[in-house]
């Protein structure tokens, strides 16, 4: 028998672990502490061949930019030199045509000088009209084969583009500013003006 004045120590059960129980993290590091022990990801960086085949493409699209630049610039060229040439075909007797138009207004006058009733009396006097009215029509014909036509504004609004007022008529039916007499005729040459047609407005009558 154990001696009844000696104490027994006093006896706790330890805690019993579940065999279920587990670490928190089962035995891994936390999610904060790898991301903190992640070590950077390295730059990636282009490989030799890669930044030569990128470097040819670009001088590739900077050299097809150019040669489309310089198409361009060449189909502008060749527009403005066919449209000069055309320009100098078309206006190159300019100055030969502006001298002709002195044989013109002087066939003109001659027409205008012969009265009417001295043509209907004399046979010769009239085959002699008819003749220079003839070579006339046919001058302007020829000049109007070069691109020179006669202006004969006659009737006409007065269009300061095309037409000098040498002076002034009154004219009580006529709308002012109508053309009511040609001194000169006009002629242009293409679009250009050759020679303006010189005229007498009228005035005094009815606004236009």
């Amino acid at each position: 028998m154990s001696d009844p004045d000696k104490k027994r120590a006093p006896y706790f059960d330890a805690p019993s672990e579940s065999p279920d129980a587990q670490p928190a993290n089962n035995g891994q590091p936390s999610e904060t502490a790898t991301a903190e022990q992640a070590p950077p990801e390295p730059a990636q960086t282009q490989s030799p061949a890669e930044e030569r085949i990128a470097k040819l493409e670009a001088d590739l699209a900077e050299a097809r930019d150019r040669m489309l630049r310089a198409m361009a610039e060449t189909e502008n060229v060749r527009r403005r030199l066919e449209r000069e040439r055309e320009d100098t075909a078309r206006y190159a007797i300019s100055r030969f045509a502006g001298d002709t138009l002195t044989v013109a207004d002087n066939l003109r006058r001659a027409l205008d000088a012969v009265p009417a009733a001295a043509v209907a009396k004399d046979e010769f006097l009239a085959k002699l009209v008819d003749g220079v009215g003839a070579t006339e029509k046919n001058l302007l014909s020829v000049l109007e084969k070069n691109g020179v036509k006669k202006l004969d504004p006659a009737g006409q609004k007065f269009d300061p583009n095309f037409h000098e007022v040498l002076f002034e008529l009154d004219a009580p039916d006529q709308p002012v500013g109508t053309v009511v007499q040609v001194l000169e005729a006009g002629y242009t040459i293409g679009d250009r003006l050759l020679r303006p047609a010189r005229v007498a407005a009228a005035k005094g009558g009815p606004a236009a």
